[in-house]
């Protein structure tokens, strides 16, 4: 089910009513319909369109804290009143939320996926406010759907987990990239962030089993950043296209406390920042979902607005750059 935004949710203190370089975010934002949304609506500037993605049932399956169906408007509420620093012409716009309704997680996802290829051909770049990091899933069927069959794509993932549990009984928030890399060989995985003792060891193996590309949590250091954004550049030209996924939980709990799987050990949000500008500025970036905000569980609203201010890291990023811009 898709239900629009409530006027209630894009609203902020207001600095100046006419001159633009006063505005914030809630000043800008438009929301559109994606049923009668032309593709000559975004033709004549830099869009980013953000749907939302109310759903928790993969976290819910995976036996994680359930609450991050709440983060999309959340995250809209903490956006609404940072300054809009984009160049003139530049637009933000808002097709609402997919709702997942009960236990119909796969329905919810191929929505989903279906609003996200809306999105891509009206020529704007999707930014998917999740949800439980199951949102990835209904991301990718979106690009794929765009890019075709044949094209080559990597996905980056910044996250503590690899999300890679088996699948036969029911997908699940830790499911989906091997549901991807099963069954999908035009597309490739690469995550920033992995925590060795988040994962058992049959997790590592069928990482490296299926090719998956991996930096642990403790290499990812400031003194070390060269080397990281170099690998994720080598990953980025391999591919014809890239989509982009940050689950929260990578980030340390000190400075993210409200996320299903809570860790000590986390990134700093720092580095997550630069991960997202470096992954973002390249032109083969189709996409960007933040996963795994859960304000149910979250301390004096923490979690909520570093979720904004990293998604306005990637929107900023996504309109900043050239169109000929290769990342580097």
């Amino acid at each position: 089910m898709q239900n629009k935004v409530g006027s209630d949710v894009w609203t902020g203190r207001t600095d100046h009513a006419e001159r633009r370089s006063s505005f914030r975010y809630h000043q800008i934002v438009e929301p559109i319909d994606l049923d009668t949304w032309q593709a000559a609506s975004a033709a004549c500037a830099k869009t980013c369109a953000i749907i939302g993605f109310e759903c928790e049932e993969g976290v819910r399956r995976n036996q994680g804290r359930v609450g991050a169906a709440q983060a999309p408007n959340a995250i809209r509420r903490a956006l609404a009143s940072i300054p809009w620093r984009a160049e003139e012409g530049h637009r933000l716009v808002d097709a609402g939320n997919i709702s997942c309704i009960g236990e119909r997680l796969e329905e919810a996802q191929e929505a989903l996926g279906q609003a996200v290829s809306r999105i891509l051909s009206a020529s704007a770049t999707p930014i998917i406010l999740g949800g439980g990091h199951e949102t990835l899933y209904g991301h990718y069927l979106g690009v794929r759907q765009h890019i075709g069959a044949d094209a080559s794509l990597g996905i980056i993932n910044i996250d503590a987990h690899f999300d890679l549990r088996d699948y036969d009984r029911q997908p699940s928030s830790g499911t989906m990239f091997r549901q991807i890399l099963e069954q999908d060989h035009n597309s490739h995985y690469f995550v920033l962030g992995i925590q060795r003792f988040g994962n058992t060891q049959e997790l590592f193996d069928k990482a490296d089993e299926l090719g998956a590309g991996y930096i642990l949590e403790e290499e990812m250091q400031e003194g070390l950043m060269d080397e990281i954004t170099s690998a994720l550049h080598e990953f980025i030209d391999q591919h014809d296209y890239v989509m982009l996924t940050l689950c929260t939980d990578v980030i340390n709990a000190a400075f993210a406390p409200g996320v299903s799987a809570p860790s000590p050990f986390g990134l700093n949000p720092m580095i997550v920042r630069s991960l997202i500008r470096t992954a973002a500025s390249h032109s083969k970036a189709l996409s960007f979902d933040i996963c795994e905000v859960n304000p149910a569980v979250d301390e004096q609203g923490r979690t909520v607005k570093l979720g904004a201010y990293l998604t306005n890291e990637a929107i900023m990023t996504i309109l900043g750059r050239d169109n000929d811009d290769t990342g580097t």
